[in-house]
């Protein structure tokens, strides 16, 4: 198995299980109302946003691995549409996972070569840190979802 077909299984297994933490986005979200989505918890982001959130990135790292430019800002990173309705929350659940099976499908077919050159800028470094931070991102805010979920079936 290529680097980039590694890295792209790491990227679904943390969306679908089978990860080293055993902890994935699916199993998560799976039972998660958009009510419970949507509430606030003390000073804390809600899960909606943070899904949202997380999904911000891997757009803009599959624009740049579609050819396209890195236009994304991070002053944008959580504006996420209103979630009113379990179909609003539905649509921006089933749109984080087609973003990143289209990233895991870009990755695996990266040629290796490709991981070790810039990513857009010299400033971002390598395309390996961009996507490897992507996966490092979902885990890090992943594991905030599972608290707060915690927090909210306690209520």
């Amino acid at each position: 198995m290529t680097l980039s077909a590694q890295i792209a299984k790491q990227l679904r297994d943390v969306y679908v299980g089978k990860n080293w933490t055993w902890v994935d986005v699916k199993e998560t979200l799976k039972d998660i109302t958009w009510q419970q989505a949507t509430t606030k918890v003390d000073s804390f982001n809600t899960i909606a946003l943070l899904v949202f959130h997380m999904n911000y990135y891997v757009v803009a790292v599959t624009k740049v691995l579609q050819g396209g430019p890195l236009d994304s800002n991070d002053k944008y990173c959580f504006d996420c549409p209103p979630i009113q309705s379990e179909v609003d929350w539905k649509k921006l659940v089933d749109k984080t996972f087609t973003d990143a099976e289209t990233l895991a499908q870009l990755i695996e077919n990266l040629p290796e070569s490709k991981l070790a050159e810039t990513f857009s800028e010299e400033k971002y470094g390598t395309y390996y840190r961009n996507i490897t931070g992507v996966i490092e991102h979902i885990h890090y805010h992943l594991g905030q979802i599972v608290l707060l979920k915690k927090l909210l079936v306690k209520k």
